[in-house]
C-alpha cells in the first residue's frame, strides 16, 4: 500500500469551497471534518482556507488568482502538503502541483491514506490497496515514478515506454491480481454466509466515530479496538449475541461511513459491507452530540440505499447522550425521532431499551406453526428440519404432527412445499 503522508511532521494547508449550494456554517463544518481526517492521517493543520466561489474552477479548483496567492503562503510558511476537501481532476492536480511545488492531496486520497494506515488484516490491506491503485491510475504524474521500485525490477520496462506508461501497466496488472484475490475472499464469505442461514443477523452501521465499536463490545461482550478517532476499525467483526431469546443471533461491527466516501473504496470493501446487506436488522448508530448529526444520518441512509439495504428493519440508535449538555437537544431528538432509542454505549445508559426493541423485532419476525404429514413423508419432514427449529413431533399410526418455529420467509417456503406435495 502507498502512504501519502510519510510522517507526523507534515505541515498541511486545508482548502475547501463555499459554493452557492453550501452556506458558511456548513462549509466550516466540512473543513473541520477535513482537519480531523488530516490529523487522523498524521498531518498538522497550519492553515484552513475556505474560498467563496459559485462553482469549482475546472483548472485550479479555487481559481488561478487564489491559487497563486496560496502558493506564496505555502512557500512562506514551509507547508509541505495541500489538502483539498473535494476530489480533484487530473488536470487540477497537475496545475496545482506545478504552481505550489508541493504534494497535492484531495479528500478521497486522504481517506484512502487513512485506510492504508488503519488496515491490519490481509483482507483489509488487499481492499485498500485495490482502491488506492484504481484511484491513482488516472492521476499518475512524475511524482509516482517510485512504483517501478515498489512493484517492478528487471523486465518491468518495455521498449520505448515512458516511466508513467510503465507505472500504468504495472498498476493494471496489480489491480487484476488484487481483484482475483478479492473474488476468492468474497467466495469464502458467501460460504460462511450460507452456514449462518439459521441465525438472526444484526449489523451495526453508522457514520465514522459514532461509537459503533463501543456498542458492539458492550452487546457482544467483545474487545474490538475502539478509539475516539475516524475509522478506528476497518475490519468487519462478527460475534454471537445473547438476549435470552430462543434464536441464535450474530452481531457484526462494520467500517464507518463518511460523506463523499470514495467510490473505489466502497467497491473494494463490497465483501465486507455485504455484512450490512445480508443483515436481518441494522442498528444505525448516530452520534447525537454532533452538531450535524442529521446530516450524518442522511449520509448513512444514502449509503445503505446503495447496498439495497433501505428496506431492512432499521433501529435508529442515538448514542453519546451523556455528551449532550443541552436538554432542548434531547427533547428535539425524542420529538423528531419517536421510534429511536437514546443511549450511551460508553456509560451503558438505556441499553436495556435497545435490547428489548431488538428482541421484539426478532420475535415478530418468527412464527410457530403445526403441520400434519403422513408417517411416510420423511423427506419433507427432513426439509422442515433444515428450514426451521422443530419444537416437537407427535406420532400416531398414520401421521406425524410437527410443531416448528422459523422466520416468516422460511415458513412460507414450508407452506408451499406442503401445498405442492400432492
Amino acid at each position: 500500500m502507498i502512504e501519502l503522508l510519510k510522517n507526523s511532521k507534515e505541515r498541511a494547508m486545508l482548502i475547501a469551497l463555499q459554493t452557492r449550494h453550501i452556506n458558511r456554517e456548513l462549509a466550516e463544518e466540512h473543513i473541520s471534518e477535513l482537519e480531523e481526517l488530516a490529523n487522523t492521517a498524521g498531518a498538522e493543520s497550519i492553515f484552513k482556507i475556505i474560498q467563496n466561489k459559485n462553482t469549482m474552477d475546472p483548472a485550479f479548483y479555487i481559481g488561478k488568482g487564489k491559487a497563486e496567492e496560496l502558493a506564496q503562503l505555502v512557500e512562506l510558511n514551509d507547508i509541505s502538503i495541500a489538502i483539498f476537501d473535494d476530489d480533484l481532476t487530473p488536470v487540477q492536480v497537475r496545475n496545482l502541483e506545478k504552481l505550489f511545488n508541493r504534494k497535492i492531496v484531495d479528500r478521497s486520497g486522504l481517506i484512502l491514506d487513512i485506510f492504508a494506515l488503519r488496515a491490519k488484516t490481509k483482507e483489509a490491506k488487499t481492499q485498500v490497496e485495490l482502491a488506492q491503485l484504481e484511484y491513482m491510475l488516472t492521476r499518475l504524474t512524475r511524482a509516482w515514478t517510485h512504483l517501478s521500485k515498489q512493484y517492478g525490477g528487471i523486465g518491468t520496462k518495455g521498449p520505448g515506454e515512458t516511466q508513467i506508461e510503465t507505472d500504468r501497466r504495472m498498476i493494471r496488472t496489480r489491480i487484476s491480481n488484487l481483484k482475483e484475490k478479492l473474488k476468492s475472499i468474497e467466495s469464502q464469505r458467501e460460504t460462511q454466509s450460507k452456514g449462518r442461514k439459521d441465525f438472526v443477523r444484526i449489523s451495526i452501521a453508522g457514520y465514522t466515530n459514532a461509537g459503533k465499536s463501543t456498542l458492539f463490545n458492550l452487546l457482544a461482550k467483545a474487545d474490538v479496538f475502539a478509539e475516539d478517532k475516524l475509522f478506528a476499525t476497518l475490519d468487519s467483526t462478527t460475534r454471537s449475541f445473547d438476549i435470552n431469546s430462543r434464536e441464535q443471533i450474530l452481531i457484526s461491527d462494520t467500517v464507518g461511513f463518511i460523506r463523499k466516501l470514495p467510490p473505489h473504496l466502497v467497491a473494494s470493501f463490497k465483501s465486507t459491507l455485504n455484512e450490512v446487506r445480508d443483515a436481518d436488522i441494522i442498528l444505525h448508530i448516530i452520534d447525537s452530540s454532533h452538531p450535524y448529526f442529521e446530516d450524518h444520518m442522511q449520509v448513512v441512509e444514502n449509503t445503505l440505499k446503495e447496498f439495497g439495504s433501505e428496506h431492512k428493519k432499521v433501529i435508529k440508535v442515538f448514542n453519546k447522550i451523556d455528551a449532550i449538555g443541552d436538554k432542548n437537544r434531547i427533547d428535539y431528538i425524542k420529538n423528531s425521532f419517536p421510534n429511536g432509542i437514546i443511549i450511551s454505549a460508553r456509560k451503558g445508559i438505556n441499553i436495556s431499551s435497545l435490547t428489548a426493541r431488538i428482541k421484539k423485532i426478532i420475535e415478530s419476525a418468527f412464527v410457530n406453526e403445526v403441520i400434519e404429514l403422513g408417517i411416510n413423508e420423511s423427506k419433507l419432514a427432513s426439509k422442515i428440519h433444515e428450514l426451521a427449529e422443530v419444537v416437537s413431533i407427535k406420532y400416531d399410526d398414520v401421521t406425524m404432527k410437527i410443531n416448528y418455529r422459523t422466520n416468516v420467509e422460511n415458513a412460507e417456503k414450508i407452506r408451499k412445499m406442503v401445498a405442492g406435495r400432492n
